[in-house]
């Protein structure tokens, strides 16, 4: 029976919800995901398991990180038609897949949810029938297929680490690289404790070597273990069935330490690479610049960079991509686009991470013409990639750079996202550009817009409103801002009637302006210096 009639459209809407034991009232995070999302385990692939809806789940996972007590899944629905030794059976033919270019033409699994896996399975038509479970111990699983179907899930760690509990009860066993990227799959997935016992099974079955311990050793760093890294690197050394830690050790220790903002442990395992004769590589270099980096160190930093060449070590396009985070955050804008133009040479495109530190330097700094590179680095943004700080930001330099189309562009932008500003200075920014503009009508149409959209609103933009219309000598107008500040409870104070008396001088009508004068002295403010009534 071919796959296109035993396999039917899986539609599974999943809401995640941790519980916590102690604390039954926390609140919950949901959110909808796939199967591609769900937890390692042999049962994690049960059909039957997922359809008791509103139950916890009993995985089998590598650790009790995902306890019963600590996981449901509510809202499932799918056909029941879709067998759990359907679902196997498509994995153990994947495995038994001996051509790797196969493999991956036929799934492509770095975008596939089970929906994608079931569909694609049925265009390729690559199993011949359900076999039965005793059958599967008589055909060989081909470890090369095995590395390259896991290679393929990197993106999808939970699925990864569920297909291969899965491929562990096959035969033959898992070979130790695939223990190793079993490992890196769970590093992915933040899941130490499940790290550690695949380490031990993989112990246990095999002689370890340097790979195991740093798969092991990287998982620990991943998910911030300083001590756990640092007593798998020890444990390294005293191993008498591997070598002594190789660079990729050290390297990771490093790139440990630098995260971590231990400079000084950082520094003097650097020294210890040095010691041990081995020679640095580029990891190395790269794990150090990112120490650097972190901790705003940006002389050594740059000074690690020009040791490179000296040491016969190129620069690749991380190390430009990371000297380019470093010179946008020091502000030192020359050097950033020199690092812009290396990685561009390199990797042919910057990713959307560095374009936006890049913005960011921009908005942060002054320099030449930086308007103009801002609308070039924009230009590479696409719709999904919005973020609301840059967006405040874009806002603000527009208004220090006096460019009131380019601004009210990313403010509309901001109130169609439902972006909120929450930041005074913007505000006054935005308002100062408008006074140096004289556009008062933009201005009080601004005013209003940030006042239905919840933004921080200040006395300074009601003041600026007063001065302007004085200005204009729209005194009416100019009265019913007092209202508006009256409204949002902002007392008036000293400046608000010096506004109004010079605002009353300016049209000559000094009797009005002699009478606000007593409202200043009714209100405990004093009278102005140098200002005396007629």
């Amino acid at each position: 029976m071919a796959v296109g009639r035993t396999y039917r459209q899986v539609h599974c809407t999943f809401r995640y919800r941790r519980v916590v034991r102690q604390n039954p009232a926390t609140p919950y995070r949901s959110c909808a995901v796939g199967l591609a999302s769900l937890p390692p385990g042999p049962l994690a692939l049960d059909p039957e398991i997922l359809c008791r809806k509103g139950r916890n789940m009993k995985f089998s996972p590598f650790s009790n990180a995902l306890h019963p007590s600590r996981l449901s899944w509510q809202n499932v629905s799918f056909d029941r038609r879709f067998a759990r030794n359907e679902c196997e059976h498509f994995f153990f033919r994947i495995f038994s897949e001996t051509n790797v270019n196969r493999i991956s033409k036929t799934l492509d699994l770095r975008t596939a949810s089970l929906t994608g896996l079931t569909s694609k399975a049925r265009e390729a038509d690559i199993t011949a029938g359900p076999l039965s479970p005793h059958h599967w111990s008589d055909q060989p699983v081909s470890p090369v297929a095995s590395l390259e179907l896991l290679s393929l899930l990197r993106p999808k760690p939970y699925l990864g680490l569920a297909v291969f509990s899965f491929r562990r009860t096959l035969s033959p066993p898992p070979t130790l690289p695939e223990f190793v990227f079993a490992i890196s799959l769970a590093s992915r997935a933040r899941d130490p404790t499940a790290a550690a016992n695949i380490f031990t099974d993989a112990s246990s079955a095999y002689c370890p070597d340097q790979a195991l311990y740093n798969a092991l050793m990287a998982a620990y760093m991943h998910s911030g273990l300083v001590n756990s890294c640092v007593e798998a690197f020890h444990a390294l050394r005293r191993d008498p069935r591997c070598g002594p830690p190789n660079a990729d050790s050290f390297n990771i220790l490093i790139a440990l330490f630098g995260r971590s903002l231990l400079v000084d442990h950082m520094e003097a395992t650097l020294q210890s690479l040095d010691a041990s004769g081995q020679p640095r590589t580029i990891g190395t270099y790269n794990a150090v610049i990112a120490g650097y980096l972190t901790a705003w160190m940006w002389d050594k930093m740059e000074a690690v960079f020009h040791e490179m060449m000296p040491g016969g070590v190129v620069p690749d396009t991380t190390t430009h991509l990371l000297m380019l985070r470093g010179y946008s955050h020091a502000g030192k804008i020359y050097k950033m686009e020199l690092a812009y133009e290396r990685a561009r040479e390199h990797a042919g495109e910057v990713d959307i991470v560095h374009i936006r530190a890049m913005l960011c330097a921009y908005c942060k700094f002054k320099h030449v013409d930086r308007i103009q590179k801002i609308e070039e680095l924009l230009l590479k943004l696409r719709p999904e990639d919005y973020r609301p700080w840059l967006n405040v930001l874009l806002i603000s330099v527009y208004a220090k750079e006096g460019l009131v189309e380019g601004m009210e562009r990313r403010i509309a932008e901001a109130l169609e996202r439902n972006t909120t500003v929450t930041t005074t200075h913007v505000m006054r920014s935005v308002i100062t550009n408008y006074f140096q503009c004289d556009a008062v009508d933009r201005l009080a149409h601004f005013v209003r817009q940030a006042e239905e959209a919840g933004w921080k609103l200040c006395r300074s933009l009601y003041h600026c409103k007063m001065v302007m219309y004085g200005k204009h000598h729209r005194l009416a107008e100019m009265h019913g801002v007092l209202d508006e500040m009256e409204y949002f409870r902002f007392d008036r104070t000293k400046k608000t009637f010096w506004i109004l008396h010079k605002a009353y001088l300016s049209c000559g009508r000094r009797s009005e302006a002699d009478t606000i004068l007593g409202m200043m002295w009714k209100h405990g403010f004093g009278s102005p210096s140098g200002v005396f009534f007629q």
